[in-house]
C-alpha cells in the first residue's frame, strides 16, 4: 500500500499542473496535477470494475455509506467553508451553505430512494395480460460522469453525484479548474477517512479532461453554459451517451401592484445579488407594475446600497464577496456599458472595483429595454435591470421573451401571483419568494428552452441515472401459448373472439356482430 502511494505521488508530481487563484486577493493557493485522457480512462476503468459490487449493496446498503459521508461533512463544515472561501471568494454565509445543502440531499435520497427506484409491481391494464406478472427494476448506468462549474463547486457536483451514487452508479467528477479544491478534499476523505468503496473519484484539468470523461462514461451530467453544452451533446452523440444538462438563465421577477412592496424589495436584493449574482437562478430582470414602480425602486435601491461587499472569515460580517472568474467580470462590464450607451440609468454601482482581487459592486439599472444585452443575455454577475410595465400581461410578455427558461419569481396577492406564475415559461416559478425553489428537494428543478435538458431533485433527479428493465413472468407454465406456432384458422378465430370481447367497448362488437 505504501509503495502504491509513493508511486502515485511520483506520477502526479511528474505531470503538468495548473494553479488555483484566490479571486479575492489574486494569490496562488494551490497547484493541482492535470489529468489527461490516459488518467481519465484509468480512473473510469477502476471505478467501473468496482461498480457491480456497489450496486449489489442495494439502496439501503449504499445509503449507509452516504450517511457516513453526511456525518463527515457535518463534522468538517468549518474546514469545508474555509477552502470554499479561498477558491471562490464567497463570503462565509454563502460558503457555509453548500455543506447544509449536501447533508439535506443525502437524507432526502436516503429516505426516498426506495420509493423512486425500488422494484415496482405493475398491474396489467388488459385482462388478457393478467396471466403475466409485470415488474420494473431500475438498473443504474454503470459510470456517471459529472462536469461541474465554478460558482457552486460542491452543490453543483456532489448535488448530482449523491443521487447517482444512491442509484448504484459509480461516479467520476470533473470540477471546474477554477475551483477544484473543496471537492478534492471531500473525495479524498471518502477514500481515506471514511474508507468508502472505490466507486467515487475526481479528475482535474481543462476542456481536454472533460472531453475525455465524456468519451469514457455511460451517462453525462453537465452544468455550465449552453455554448459548451452543445459541444458536450455533439460529442456524446457519437457514442449515444445520454446527457442531462442544467444551463444558463436570465430569470425574471414580476412585482404586481398587489405585492407587499417591502418584501419584494428585500427578496429582489437577495435574489439578484446573492453570491455576487453568480447563480444560474439569479434575478436578472425586474418587471414592476406602474402603480408601485417608484416605491419599489426607492426601497430596492436603499437595500442594495446597504449591501456589504468584501471578504470575511469564520466570523460572519459581509454580504457578498468577489467575482470568482475574471472573464465573467468582463461580460458584466460589457453588459453595463452597453446599457449605459443605449440610454439606461445607472442608479447604483456600475464600475469595477479596485484590486487586489476581482470586485464588481451591486449595480441597479433603470430605463432599460430588451434591445440591451443586460435584458437579453445572461449577465451572471451583480447587475439587475428594472422595467416599468402597465399590467401583468405587459410583464409576462417580456418575461417570456428570452431563449432561457430556468426560473422566475412573482410577487403579489397569492391568487394573482400564482396565476401569473403559471403563465411563465420556466422550470421553476417562485411565488412571493426567490431562489428557494432550488432548495425544495421534493420537486424537480431544471430548465426549459436553452436552459437545459433534464432535471435535478425529486424523483426526476435520481431516475435519470437509472434504466428501467421490465420483467414479464408467466404465472402458468404450459407447453404452448395461444400466440405460438403453428397458426391455424381455428386458433385465429378463437383468439379474435377473445380479443374482440375484451377490447371492444360496446356489446354489439363484443358479441362479434359487425
Amino acid at each position: 500500500m505504501a509503495i502504491d502511494t509513493v508511486t502515485e505521488s511520483a506520477e502526479k508530481s511528474s505531470r503538468e499542473s495548473f494553479e488555483v487563484i484566490n479571486p479575492a486577493d489574486e494569490s496562488v493557493i494551490a497547484s493541482v496535477p492535470l489529468d489527461g485522457p490516459a488518467e481519465v480512462a484509468a480512473t473510469v476503468a477502476r471505478v467501473r470494475a468496482n461498480q457491480p459490487a456497489w450496486e449489489a449493496l442495494g439502496i439501503k446498503g449504499r445509503a449507509q455509506w452516504l450517511y457516513k459521508l453526511r456525518d463527515w461533512i457535518l463534522d468538517h463544515q468549518d474546514e469545508i467553508a474555509d477552502t470554499m472561501q479561498r477558491e471562490t471568494g464567497k463570503v462565509r454565509g454563502e460558503a457555509a451553505g453548500e455543506a447544509v445543502y449536501l447533508t439535506d440531499l443525502i437524507n432526502f435520497y436516503g429516505k426516498k430512494g426506495h420509493k423512486y427506484i425500488g422494484d415496482e409491481k405493475v398491474p396489467a391494464h388488459s385482462p388478457l395480460m393478467k396471466v403475466k406478472k409485470l415488474k420494473i427494476q431500475y438498473r443504474p448506468y454503470p459510470v456517471v460522469g459529472v462536469i461541474s462549474p465554478w460558482n457552486f463547486p460542491l452543490i453543483l457536483s456532489l448535488g448530482d453525484a449523491i443521487p447517482a451514487l444512491m442509484a448504484g452508479a459509480a461516479v467520476v467528477i470533473k470540477p471546474s479548474e477554477i475551483t477544484p479544491l473543496g471537492l478534492g478534499e471531500i473525495v479524498e476523505a471518502w477514500k481515506t477517512e471514511i474508507g468508502g468503496p472505490d466507486v467515487f473519484d475526481v479528475v482535474n484539468g481543462m476542456g481536454e479532461t472533460g472531453s475525455a470523461l465524456v468519451d469514457e462514461v455511460d451517462f453525462v451530467q453537465f452544468t455550465g453554459s449552453d455554448r459548451t453544452a452543445k459541444k458536450v451533446l455533439a460529442q456524446a452523440a457519437e457514442t449515444l451517451t445520454p446527457v442531462s444538462a442544467e444551463l444558463g438563465g436570465k430569470d425574471p421577477m414580476i412585482i404586481l401592484r398587489s405585492a407587499n412592496v417591502e418584501r419584494a424589495a428585500n427578496a429582489a436584493t437577495w435574489g439578484a445579488f446573492a453570491n455576487a449574482g453568480q447563480v444560474c437562478i439569479s434575478v436578472e430582470r425586474l418587471y414592476v407594475e406602474e402603480p408601485v414602480y417608484d416605491e419599489f425602486v426607492a426601497r430596492f435601491t436603499d437595500e442594495v446600497r446597504n449591501i456589504k461587499q468584501g471578504m470575511d472569515g469564520r466570523e460572519h460580517g459581509m454580504d457578498i464577496g468577489a467575482m470568482t472568474f475574471p472573464p465573467q467580470t468582463k461580460i458584466v462590464e460589457d453588459h453595463v456599458e452597453d446599457a449605459r450607451d443605449a440610454g439606461a440609468t445607472v442608479v447604483t454601482g456600475g464600475q469595477r472595483g479596485e484590486g487586489p482581487g476581482d470586485w464588481y459592486p451591486p449595480t441597479v439599472l433603470t430605463e432599460v429595454d430588451h434591445s440591451m444585452k443586460v435584458m437579453r443575455d445572461e449577465t451572471f454577475g451583480p447587475v439587475v435591470g428594472i422595467m416599468k410595465v402597465r399590467d401583468a400581461d405587459e410583464a409576462v410578455r417580456p418575461a417570456n421573451d428570452t431563449r432561457y427558461g430556468l426560473a422566475a419569481s412573482v410577487f403579489g396577492s397569492k391568487r394573482e401571483a400564482e396565476a401569473v406564475a403559471r403563465r411563465l415559461e420556466v422550470g421553476t416559478a417562485n411565488v412571493n419568494d426567490v431562489l428557494v425553489g432550488f432548495l425544495a428537494s421534493d420537486v424537480p428543478m431544471g430548465g426549459w428552452k436553452d436552459s437545459g435538458i433534464g432535471f435535478r431533485h425529486g424523483e426526476y433527479g435520481i431516475k435519470k441515472f437509472v434504466r428501467p428493465e421490465s420483467i414479464v413472468s408467466s404465472r402458468f407454465i404450459t407447453k404452448r401459448e395461444p400466440l405460438y406456432f403453428p397458426y391455424t384458422q381455428k386458433r385465429r378465430e378463437q383468439l379474435r373472439k377473445i380479443t374482440d370481447f375484451f377490447n371492444a367497448r360496446d356489446w354489439r362488437r363484443r358479441r362479434g356482430r359487425r
